[in-house]
């Protein structure tokens, strides 16, 4: 039997620097009903993403909406069909769609995709940041075998497997960064790196160069900054560097910067350097969750993430995100 009345997260205040609590308020409201052609999808996971602190903004460069003010914020989820009148949805399927933060979701039959529980062990992994990672690994860096690697904020959802990735891809060195020296420590012994740059030890470009004396010849950048600046200084003729994120600009408190590039240093060594998103390459998140289901079941894959229980943990699970405190993707049980 459906509940009657369920709980939603809304955007009660934009932030004015970092994520806090007081900007979100949880409200009781009624379950809608399913009007023919829709269909209500009890919510049972969601995730949190670096990228919706930038939503919460009222303007970003972002190619997605902002959060209105007093209205539910959305995002990722997976959910059982409760009721779809009129779609081939049944009671019971298991569907992933993009309104998250809410115990149920009411939605046009298009939006939910039916997902196959069998494809992963967990039906956790469908909110992994993996299809993201297999882009930028396969369609932007294009690793191959015997490269050298260097993937920034590895310790993130998207940096957490795409070091894995390129270690399945072949690569004889993987190089990340992050900003703990618990997380360097569990990106070697756990996650595939063999050598982790940390923030706040030294110029990056010099704890790179010794990490990578051989010089980079590709690149995962989620961050930007002097990041970007040190793995174009290490990278070796015809590198190819692919822009996944920019964490530096979007989790910054001093407003919108840009990274100074040497282009003339780009063209001297012919190196690429490629912009990706998910959207125009849609086609490839099939290809991941196979690769990924086959990784977990056999033990080449990890999936590095943390649980947080309960639709009240969700502000704190983006609070803390956003404050680097996982390691992983983060995700919140309903």
């Amino acid at each position: 039997m459906t509940n009657r009345t369920h709980r939603e997260v809304r955007l009660a205040a934009r932030p004015q620097g970092p994520v806090t609590d007081d900007l979100f308020e949880i409200v009781e409201v009624p379950v809608p009903e399913p009007a023919p052609g829709q269909v209500l999808v009890r919510n049972t996971l969601m995730n949190v993403a670096a990228v919706m602190r930038t939503l919460m903004d009222e303007t970003t460069d972002v190619p997605m909406p902002s959060f209105q003010l007093g209205e539910p914020l959305n995002g990722a989820a997976i959910g059982a069909v409760v009721a779809a009148p009129g779609t081939d949805l049944n009671p019971g399927d298991l569907v992933q769609h993009r309104l998250g933060w809410r115990e149920y979701a009411l939605l046009d039959a298009p939006q939910a995709q039916r997902i196959d529980p069998d494809v992963l062990p967990d039906p956790a992994g469908y909110l992994s940041q993996g299809p993201t990672a297999w882009m930028g690994m396969v369609r932007g860096a294009e690793v191959r075998p015997g490269d050298t690697v260097f993937v920034t904020g590895a310790a993130g959802g998207v940096g957490s497997l795409a070091g894995q990735i390129a270690r399945l891809r072949g690569a004889t060195r993987v190089i990340g960064s992050t900003g703990s020296q618990a997380k360097a420590d569990r990106l070697t012994a756990e996650f595939g790196y063999d050598a982790v740059v940390m923030r706040g030890a030294g110029p990056i470009e010099e704890q790179l160069r010794r990490a990578a004396p051989e010089g980079i010849d590709a690149l995962f950048d989620n961050v930007g900054g002097e990041q970007l600046r040190a793995a174009i200084a290490v990278a070796n003729r015809g590198a190819r560097l692919a822009l996944i994120g920019a964490l530096s600009r979007q989790l910054s408190e001093d407003g919108p910067f840009t990274t100074e590039i040497d282009t003339l240093s780009l063209l001297a060594r012919s190196i690429t350097l490629r912009g990706l998103a998910l959207y125009d390459h849609l086609d490839l998140i099939p290809e991941w969750h196979t690769t990924f289901g086959k990784g977990l079941r056999d033990g080449t894959l990890t999936f590095p993430h943390v649980r947080l229980q309960g639709i009240e943990q969700a502000p704190r699970a983006l609070r803390e995100l956003t404050e680097g405190r996982h390691l992983g993707a983060v995700v919140v049980e309903l």
